[in-house]
């Protein structure tokens, strides 16, 4: 354990060792042309002095008011360090015409940071983002896959992934009992809006929330019948398949479908 911050169970932390792991990371999000870097969870900044290396702006993003005394100390007199203390999840971030997103993200809080870039207007043009392999395996989960959900739709409609490197527990201090991954999220150009992934996100959680019944049947609750039939027969589906055999695309289709019959307060 880092002999100077100790970590803190609650917070999700395991401090990442592994020197080889460090510069992939670092390496994938330096070759983001953005020209603002966002760390989020720093702790003990194992990756923080080679981003700062760099020279562009870095925002470093964390909770750990022992975390951020620590990088403060270390890296205060560097003239492009920048230190914002708070919840990734709703943090005021800094104003730039795009950012590179990079971080070992807190097991705890993962996904709820995730999908915070993901459907609100963060102009991020990179991001290289570390996760429990199991959410990685749920981001990346291909329709039939028991893995697949409603963050996998919205991770693949909005940007495109790619495995950077999987890391067993030791690369961490302590150990999690979890294995890791690191991916690379390059934006889509075809990606809908964020008012409109907001809408789709609502719809996929109600298309899941039983994942062995029918969409018809998940629908029913929000949707007439002649609605369920006029929103699949332009999305050209069944109202018979199940949430997780419908591919990514689809889901825009069927997200725009919805909202030509319904006010958007119901989504």
């Amino acid at each position: 354990m880092s002999k100077l911050l100790r970590h803190k169970k609650q917070l999700g932390q395991h401090f990442l060792v592994n020197e080889g792991a460090v510069r992939t990371i670092c390496g994938a999000a330096l070759a983001s042309k953005a020209p603002l870097i966002v760390e989020i969870g720093p702790g003990d900044g194992a990756i923080t002095g080679p981003l700062l290396n760099d020279g562009r702006p870095l925002w470093v993003v964390e909770l750990d008011i022992d975390a951020c005394q620590l990088l403060s100390q270390r890296y205060g007199g560097v003239t492009n360090f920048n230190i914002l203390r708070g919840d990734a999840v709703s943090v005021e971030l800094p104003e730039a015409a795009s950012v590179c997103v990079v971080g070992n993200l807190p097991y705890n809080a993962a996904t709820a940071i995730l999908t915070r870039f993901l459907i609100e207007p963060v102009p991020w043009e990179r991001m290289v983002l570390m996760f429990q392999l199991e959410v990685g395996q749920k981001l990346k989960g291909c329709p039939g896959e028991k893995s697949y959900g409603p963050l996998s739709v919205l991770a693949q409609t909005t940007a495109n992934l790619k495995t950077l490197i999987k890391l067993g527990p030791n690369s961490f201090d302590p150990p999690p009992k979890v294995d890791s991954i690191v991916l690379l999220f390059e934006p889509r150009h075809d990606s809908p809006d964020t008012a409109e992934r907001k809408s789709m996100l609502s719809i996929l959680h109600r298309s899941f929330a039983h994942r062995r019944k029918t969409i018809a049947n998940n629908w029913s609750s929000f949707l007439s019948l002649q609605q369920i039939d006029s929103i699949c027969g332009a999305a050209g589906i069944s109202a018979l398949l199940r949430a997780e055999a419908i591919p990514p695309a689809k889901w825009i289709e069927i997200t725009r479908a919805v909202k030509l019959l319904k006010p958007p307060d119901c989504l």
